[in-house]
């Protein structure tokens, strides 16, 4: 069982900066894949972005709608979403992810989730 803590979101305007960071509660010895959901008012929860290992496979996945704005990293199995030029359509709440393999990224392929953390932004 991995519980996923959650950190950063916030309310800012069209254009400004925020940092979401999630890491397991507990130390964990795998090598999670691991990945950022948003679910917008309405809309289905979809991949923001993520990143499948930490080592030297790693791999990164971004939505048409992040790249160019967002960026991820992790270290170990802390994962960090640095979001950049918001919009309002960026606007909703933004789950952590995690899983011990990775298959993709779709929200069927992510067994641990967090809690969930708000992002507002307003034009």
């Amino acid at each position: 069982q991995v519980q996923l803590v959650e950190s950063g979101g916030g309310s800012v305007q069209t254009g400004g900066s925020l940092r979401l960071s999630c890491a397991p509660a507990a130390e964990s010895y795998n090598d999670l894949c691991m990945a950022w959901f948003r679910q917008g008012p309405g809309k289905e929860r979809e991949a923001v972005a993520g990143v499948n290992s930490a080592n030297s496979n790693r791999r990164l996945y971004y939505a048409d709608s992040a790249k160019g704005r967002f960026t991820v990293s992790k270290v170990e199995n802390t994962l960090t979403l640095q979001m950049t030029d918001l919009k309002p359509e960026d606007t909703g709440i933004y789950y952590c992810a995690a899983e011990v393999t990775c298959y993709g990224f779709g929200p069927d392929d992510f067994g641990y989730w967090g809690q969930g953390t708000q992002v507002t932004v307003s034009s």
